[in-house]
């Protein structure tokens, strides 16, 4: 597997990688990972072999930074890998990020299965694209992670790419799952504990966290007007280019916890813990993983009415208009207020993230790249 984002930084895209390099491994399948690694600090244990190919930078992407290799020589260290590996079959992430995954679907080994997560385009994208389309043939078989993200690899890269499968991203539901012998939140609280509602992500624009702030506030302030209010405190995981100004705007939120950057194990722990999770984006998401994540670990979820994300949770999930914290406010009044409506939303996130458990999504990929390398040894 090639993935472009840096290792050592958390990201869905990486998330995804790991957890399906992990549920490969347990399918008895032997996987290496090519990818950067600027901290080898903060190189998580796995159960599969990775080789890093350099440090990263940061660049503007999709109305977000992306830590990224786009440098000549963690290209040439990515093909120099791939050659050393002799793997049967190459899995490339985001194949048209400037880096090792656009090393390895320039010049790498086929056969080739690439794996497009992004939602949206820009115009040095579509310029990427058009300059591209040819090597995008290279390609045994290409896979979007949703049907946005399908749209935009078919708008980038037009006629070649005739055939793109969508597979959702999925979650290690083992992982997120409560102890059976801790009570949930919805269960354990007493009613004059303050609930927990929690949000996830990186501090920019795109990811609605001052809507969510907004929406808080907003619920201050009618509790302060004497109207029913379950109080709250607000958990903020992650930092961003827009950190600063957001905690000096809502400094007077003295509930809010700001827990900056966290890793795996303690996001796990925060997400079991939390009573309501809160995805507020405004744009730009393939695919809402973030909010399996929280039904895997027994969370109520409140998301922007975005395609990705309902894509993800369907109806386990209560939808407010992107951007409205008006609406965000009087949704949280009425999950934070009712019991029954987290144990209800609960009860349906379980359900829904059953269907997308990693050791599923494994095996469509496995049966896919059975066929890829099938058809190529008989070219």
């Amino acid at each position: 597997m090639v993935c472009p984002y840096d290792w050592s930084i958390p990201g869905g895209v990486q998330t995804q990688v790991r957890g399906l390099a992990e549920a490969l491994v347990r399918a008895g399948t032997h996987v290496t990972v090519v990818t950067p690694v600027t901290d080898k600090r903060n190189r998580p244990a796995a159960a599969f072999e990775l080789i890093g190919v350099g440090k990263s930078v940061s660049i503007s992407a999709n109305g977000s930074r992306a830590p990224v290799a786009p440098t000549p020589a963690a290209m040439t260290r990515t093909l120099r890998a791939l050659r050393l590996v002799r793997p049967d079959l190459v899995h490339i992430h985001e194949p048209l990020t400037p880096g090792p995954s656009l090393a390895a679907l320039v010049a790498g080994p086929r056969p080739i299965v690439g794996t497009f997560h992004r939602s949206g385009s820009d115009g040095l994208y579509r310029v990427e694209g058009l300059a591209l389309r040819p090597f995008a043939r290279r390609m045994d078989t290409a896979v979007a992670v949703s049907e946005a993200a399908r749209s935009t690899a078919r708008e980038v890269l037009g006629p070649f790419l005739p055939s793109i499968l969508v597979i959702p991203n999925g979650v290690d539901v083992r992982r997120y799952a409560l102890d059976p012998e801790v009570p949930a939140p919805a269960a354990r609280e007493g009613e004059a504990m303050p609930l927990r509602i929690l949000f996830v992500g990186r501090h920019e624009e795109r990811k609605g966290l001052a809507v969510l702030l907004e929406a808080v506030e907003i619920l201050r302030r009618n509790a302060a007007a004497g109207e029913p209010a379950r109080t709250a405190r607000v958990q903020v995981v992650g930092d961003g280019p827009q950190t600063v100004d957001v905690r000096r705007r809502f400094a007077a939120l003295d509930a809010t916890e700001w827990l900056g950057a966290v890793g795996d194990e303690e996001k796990v722990r925060l997400l079991r813990a939390a009573d309501v999770f809160v995805a507020p984006s405004l744009r730009g998401e393939s695919f809402g993983v973030v909010l399996l994540e929280a039904m895997a670990a027994g969370t109520a979820v409140i998301a922007s009415d975005l395609p990705g994300y309902r894509l993800a949770a369907g109806e386990a999930a209560n939808w407010v208009p992107v951007g409205d914290a008006q609406a965000l406010a009087a949704v949280l009044a009425e999950v934070l207020g009712v019991r029954a409506e987290r144990e209800r939303l609960v009860r349906m996130g379980n359900e829904r993230v059953a269907s997308y458990a990693l050791d599923s999504i494994a095996e469509r990929y496995l049966e896919i790249y059975r066929r890829s390398v099938a058809a190529r040894q008989l070219t």
